[in-house]
């Protein structure tokens, strides 16, 4: 069927919010074991009636739109999320390199979006799966602009022969995912005789997370940045631009420019400056929308004179239960370092006395930065299957006397590991304890990044 205006196809597409996939399905695809055949397939063929089809066009090119059915997920803590990145279509990266940005393949296919939201729940098969919300998306202009440089550096990759190390961490909102069933599905690229890996066009998972925030959960995001912003400067000159006036101040002459009470002890400190220098003073980090659109996440790094941080960079306490069990592939700290950017916002001492409390902090600046996917698939796979192979042949937990203490020992991996990160305790207390899966309690743990290779990442 040929649907003659936008509201037409919206109003058929909202027939289904509130059908399960098993009452769509009227050709049983789903219930067929043998059947590969996905949610969207359903969607295309038993609701909307046309053939599937890897068609590089739109799905209905009479309105230019793109047909994707995408699957959000309900937290522990009650908070929505995307489950996954949304793939959008194969880069052909002989064709691509001929084409503009309004010429290109992602253009052409993916410019206006039917979304139909599912939601995805563990205990749930298929066929029980119901559409929550349908809705017509077309990219803010200030996402555009953001896209639109995104494009450009994955362009620019495959002009200087690197398509093979294209990385979803070059990039903010599009993505250039891998796409494929294995490492064997490459392709020719035009500039190298290096085989690349099959990738394609995606949208990240925090941009669709924060779809599922906006739509689903009706939350207001604030912007720092508008498009007019955008066309002149890229987003990291922009973020740039907003903290540079403040560069080489205490944090106490800052929170008084800023007119934020000064209390260096409290968590909220260095989120109340952030937001504010971004304009946006009182809104929590999270609630930022280009914050939240790229899963910019800030650490804050205070330096030692000789431009080592005192301390190593903490990260979560450890699941050992999902460590055990999780692949590397699917594991939670590869997919932590491959979708996270961070904001790191670096104060240095001046004083070499570490042992004077009143030492003053000076900003030096800040960098956004996302671990290269060469050191998470070495550095990073080295820590997780050094873990879980301790976590499957026995971790040894020892308590040794010094003084009048106990003190708890383990093998986990130390400092010296390699050079990028390690595992050490992060509780309240030697009493703050988890469950090992063999039933061995264990002071709580958490990944840490060295402090020698925190000072590398921000030398510059």
């Amino acid at each position: 069927m040929l649907y003659k205006t936008e509201s037409e196809l919206l109003s058929k597409a909202k027939e289904a919010e509130g059908k399960t996939f098993g009452q769509i399905d009227i050709y049983n695809r789903l219930s067929n074991r043998k059947s590969k055949g996905s949610l969207g397939q359903v969607i295309e063929e038993s609701f909307f009636g046309y053939k599937i089809n890897s068609d590089a066009r739109p799905d209905f090119e009479e309105l230019r739109v793109e047909l994707k059915v995408t699957p959000f997920k309900k937290n522990k803590n009650g908070s929505l999320s995307a489950k996954e990145r949304l793939v959008l279509n194969i880069i052909n990266y002989m064709e691509e390199v001929e084409t503009t940005f309004h010429t290109s393949s992602f253009w052409e296919k993916n410019q206006k979006l039917l979304l139909m939201f599912y939601e995805w729940t563990p205990n749930n098969e298929r066929n029980d799966y119901y559409i929550n919300k349908s809705i017509l998306y077309s990219f803010p202009e200030a996402d555009l602009e953001i896209i639109k440089n995104d494009w450009k550096a994955i362009l620019d990759k495959i002009k200087q022969g690197k398509a093979h190390e294209l990385s979803e961490g070059d990039t903010i909102y599009l993505g250039a995912c891998t796409k494929g069933s294995n490492k064997n599905s490459l392709r020719t690229q035009p500039f190298s005789d290096i085989p690349a890996m099959q990738r394609a066009y995606s949208l990240k998972q925090s941009y669709m997370t924060a779809l599922v925030r906006k739509h689903i959960k009706q939350e207001n995001l604030v912007n720092f940045a508008n498009a007019i912003e955008l066309q002149k400067k890229s987003f990291h000159e922009l973020l740039n631009e907003k903290f540079a006036p403040y560069i080489g101040l205490t944090d106490e002459e800052i929170s008084k420019k800023l007119n934020i009470k000064y209390n260096k002890s409290s968590k909220s400190f260095i989120p109340q400056i952030i937001s504010t220098l971004l304009g946006i003073k009182g809104t929590k980090l999270d609630n930022i929308e280009e914050f939240a659109k790229a899963n910019i996440q800030f650490k804050t790094i205070r330096l030692e004179p000789n431009g080592i941080p005192k301390e190593s960079m903490s990260f979560e306490n450890i699941d050992f239960n999902q460590w055990k069990n999780e692949s590397w592939e699917e594991s939670y700290i590869r997919n932590r370092f491959y979708e996270t950017k961070f904001l790191f916002i670096v104060f240095q001492y001046k004083e070499q006395k570490k042992d004077n409390p009143n030492r003053k902090l000076f900003f030096k600046g800040i960098k956004l930065w996302n671990m290269p996917e060469n050191t998470i698939e070495s550095k990073i796979k080295e820590l997780w299957v050094e873990v879980n192979k301790l976590l499957h042949s026995g971790l040894k937990i020892e308590y040794i006397k010094r003084g009048e203490n106990l003190v708890e020992t383990n093998n986990f991996p130390k400092s010296s590991f390699n050079g990028v990160t390690h595992i050490r305790p992060k509780g309240k207390d030697g009493n703050d304890k988890v469950e090992l899966p063999n039933g061995q309690l264990i002071t709580k743990q958490c990944y840490w990044l060295n402090n020698s290779y925190v000072s590398e990442i921000i030398k510059d």
